[in-house]
């Protein structure tokens, strides 16, 4: 998800956001309109394409639809969300401008200024309105976590790398693979962290450095 822009302190409802401009991108969580920042940056969407393309073969002919953003998700009057990915498994949910109802599946991926939004305010949100299971991707350090919800809260069902091939507990059979998705130039400072790394010797035997290391 891009992170939060603005809020308004005003409370709105789905009446009311559909008569806000389409080129401008907000979400309502418990009436509260939450603007969103007009353009991801290009990690964002390349992390989203991937994801995407490697999902699209599963879901072809699938009896669920694989849909991106920005694609309205009306939870109830008051609640207005735009996932970056989402799966719907009822036919019926799918109107022409919007999603009505949670889908089976949410993924949001974390901007600078969304984690918390994100792993707090939209996580409870989901788990509230039933949704199944829930991705929040970490573009670094490269990780993604799958969250299944069980009695109305959701839990960790697996946490998956850039080397790893993501699964599904929902969807079997749904493979992703993360090299793919994860493929992009680290910054300097992801960099760095590197190369600090792999400076650092390793503990010897006894638990001290090496012998060639320096004190």
């Amino acid at each position: 998800m891009n992170a939060p822009a603005l809020k308004l302190s005003e409370r709105f409802t789905w009446a009311d956001y559909r008569t806000w401009p389409d080129q401008e991108r907000w979400e309502l969580i418990g009436g509260e309109a939450i603007a969103m920042s007009p353009s991801p940056a290009s990690r964002h969407q390349k992390i989203s394409m991937q994801l995407t393309l490697g999902m699209g073969p599963f879901f072809k002919g699938h009896r669920c639809h694989l849909f991106y953003a920005p694609m309205d998700v009306r939870l109830s009057e008051e609640d207005v969300v735009q996932p970056d990915l989402l799966v719907v498994c009822h036919p019926e949910r799918i109107k022409p401008t919007h999603i009505e109802g949670p889908p089976a599946l949410a993924v949001e991926i974390l901007s600078p200024g969304s984690e918390r939004h994100d792993r707090l305010v939209k996580r409870e949100l989901y788990a509230r309105f039933g949704i199944e299971e829930y991705w929040i991707v970490t573009p670094f350090p490269h990780l993604i976590e799958v969250f299944l919800l069980r009695d109305g809260l959701y839990a960790c069902w697996k946490t998956f790398g850039k080397e790893d091939t993501l699964t599904s507990p929902t969807f079997p059979g749904l493979s992703v693979d993360l090299n793919a998705v994860f493929d992009f130039p680290l910054e300097e400072h992801e960099q760095a962290i590197f190369r600090v790394k792999e400076a650092r010797p390793p503990p010897s035997r006894s638990g001290a450095y090496s012998s060639s290391s320096t004190r």
